[in-house]
């Protein structure tokens, strides 16, 4: 008798262990660096898809666009931010990165970010090749803005052995074009940037148009995006300038369940202006922004959002 109880026990024990819900799902996020815009975007994405699903558990870790990428290919995270034209280095196994990626899947893009050239606006410089032999800044090596640089000068039969370089922060390139030591300053960032608008508050400048670049820099990598710096964003800019962009990104790991995925692209979508609280450009983004292809597949999951939508867009 007491065997037969004792027999029934485990029976319904296991039963129940099987019946039972499995224990929340924990989900690891790589946002950014303390002081950017992706650790409060992160803290805003954990907060709202705890809420629309159902135990999951979201971990927010700081990260940076390339240590993102190779967190969620490798594993040890299952989301990131990510900078479109890095991320699609990571696809090829390009630049830092030195074997493709594999298990990287777009969920969408936040917002955009504009590669911009300026230069005092009696410089006499009005395009790329017209700075041969010049003084100019541009972000510390490694970064996104530093990259572009180098890139944009290459398409444009420059090197850096062509001009005298500076590889510095927003405010040293700031004071070294006040001071009259650069004549150029490129930087990737949203528009108006606070730098920019720091240095037009003591002299004229304008923006070199980068529109005949961007066939070879899309060569370079598909990520880069045409993009417009309306008239009017800057003090004396009165006409649009074209420039090469990127984007801003949100990628998850292919692993992911699609069902999960659908629900954390839905809640992200449907929260778009609360993101914008964080980063305006995100408020204006229509669904065919957020489902644009920046060069890398998106995950079943968003994908079948998008398709629901009327878009449809390449899948891993």
């Amino acid at each position: 008798m007491k065997t037969s109880i004792t027999t029934l026990g485990v029976a319904v024990g296991l039963a129940l262990a099987v019946a039972a819900p499995a224990s929340a799902a924990e989900i690891k996020m790589m946002t950014g660096p303390q002081g950017g815009s992706w650790v409060p975007l992160g803290g805003q994405l954990k907060d709202m898809w705890e809420k629309a699903v159902p135990g999951l558990q979201v971990q927010a870790l700081p990260g940076a666009g390339i240590a993102n990428v190779r967190g969620v290919d490798e594993g040890k995270a299952d989301v990131g931010f990510g900078n479109s034209i890095s991320t699609v280095d990571g696809v090829h196994g390009k630049g830092a990165f030195k074997k493709p990626t594999t298990n990287i899947c777009n969920v969408a893009t936040l917002y955009p970010q504009y590669y911009q050239l300026v230069v005092p606006a009696d410089s006499g410089i009005n395009k790329i090749s017209d700075l041969k032999g010049k003084a100019i800044t541009t972000q510390q090596r490694g970064n996104t803005g530093e990259q572009i640089t180098r890139q944009l000068l290459e398409v444009n039969g420059l090197t850096y052995k062509d001009l005298k370089v500076s590889f510095v922060g927003y405010s040293d390139s700031v004071n070294q074009m006040k001071d009259g030591h650069a004549v150029a300053f490129g930087l990737g960032t949203q528009v108006p940037a606070g730098a920019i608008m720091d240095l037009a508050a003591s002299r004229p400048i304008k923006l070199l148009d980068q529109a005949a670049s961007f066939d070879g820099m899309r060569k370079l990598n598909p990520g880069y995006t045409p993009l417009t710096i309306p008239k009017g964003s800057y003090p004396g800019q009165t006409a649009d300038v074209k420039v090469v962009g990127y984007a801003t990104h949100i990628f998850v790991s292919c692993k992911l369940p699609a069902d999960e995925v659908y629900t954390m692209t839905k809640t992200l979508i449907d929260n778009t202006k609360t993101l914008a609280s964080i980063a305006k450009a995100i408020g204006g983004q229509k669904l065919a922004d957020l489902a644009v292809d920046i060069g890398v597949p998106f995950h079943p999951g968003a994908a079948k959002y998008y398709k629901e939508h009327g878009i449809n867009v390449m899948s891993h």
